[in-house]
């Protein structure tokens, strides 16, 4: 069996990554696919705990955070192609000078 350690190493490297790629990069679906690693590191670290605490309620908070990454997923991408229908740019450096 592989230990819990590995798995919250795992994890943390993932959130990281997704961390890194919020704030680095400039196109929104990139964002939105840094935000999806973010929830998968979480994801990760509940189902390990889950098993290493041999119960199940890890294991079902996973899918209540499938269920937001989903709806998560379906409003941004309905908000990028809103905003790329508007102003043929999906640039978050572009978003920030619409503030007013």
């Amino acid at each position: 069996m592989v230990p819990l350690d590995h798995y919250l190493a795992l994890a943390m490297i993932i959130f990281c990554i997704g961390t890194l790629g919020i704030i680095l990069r400039k196109n929104i679906i990139m964002v939105m696919m840094s935000i999806e690693l973010l929830l998968n590191a979480i994801n990760l670290v509940f189902v390990s705990a889950s098993s290493q605490n041999q119960n199940l309620d890890g294991q079902v908070m996973v899918f209540f955070v499938i269920t937001v990454a989903a709806c998560e997923a379906a409003i941004g991408l309905a908000m990028v192609i809103a905003l790329f229908r508007k102003y043929g740019t999906i640039d978050t450096h572009f978003l920030r000078t619409l503030r007013g």
